[in-house]
């Protein structure tokens, strides 16, 4: 590649398209939903990337610093996709516990009213891993992660209960 010539870092789900409502299968289940998390894809990463985070949050829960849904990291290099569904106890990588309590993926269970932005989010890191196990706050890993990113890319879907 030639000094001209970039690569587009790109981010996207076919369960959740960005700028899409979430859909039902990635909702809470005290909403009807499955609560699994959507697939992603991603390519162009930038040089030096040795693993990746990923990250779920919600700016507008009424928390006053919003509402991290999840916190995953250490992803392999090599990995440029997730499925549908990644178990909260996935081998291949880290998950925090979220601010549910719950270690992994939990999706949007907003309070009724205007609808809520969540930001999916995958970060290229410099290193092959954080250093940093599961029962380390999401504070913590989300600080060495946004720290250290080489670059990141997201997209936005939005849920609104409206009762």
């Amino acid at each position: 590649m030639s000094e001209t010539e970039t690569t587009l870092f790109t981010l996207s789900s076919q369960a959740t398209p960005s700028g899409s409502v979430v859909a039902t299968q990635q909702l809470f289940t005290a909403l009807g939903g499955e609560n699994l998390s959507p697939d992603l894809a991603w390519s162009g990463a930038p040089e030096g990337t040795e693993s990746y985070a990923i990250t779920c949050y919600d700016p507008d829960a009424p928390t006053g610093s919003g509402f991290w849904h999840w916190v995953a990291w250490d992803l392999p290099a090599g990995t440029t996709s997730l499925p549908v569904g990644i178990p909260r106890d996935e081998p291949a990588f880290v998950q925090a516990v979220n601010d549910f309590g719950t270690t992994g993926y939990d999706g949007p269970n907003p309070p009724a009213g205007p609808p809520h932005r969540y930001i999916f989010t995958v970060h290229a890191l410099p290193v092959a891993s954080l250093g940093l196990g599961p029962d380390t706050p999401h504070v913590q890993v989300r600080f060495a992660i946004f720290t250290q990113q080489l670059e990141s890319v997201s997209f936005t879907a939005t849920y609104q209960v409206t009762n």
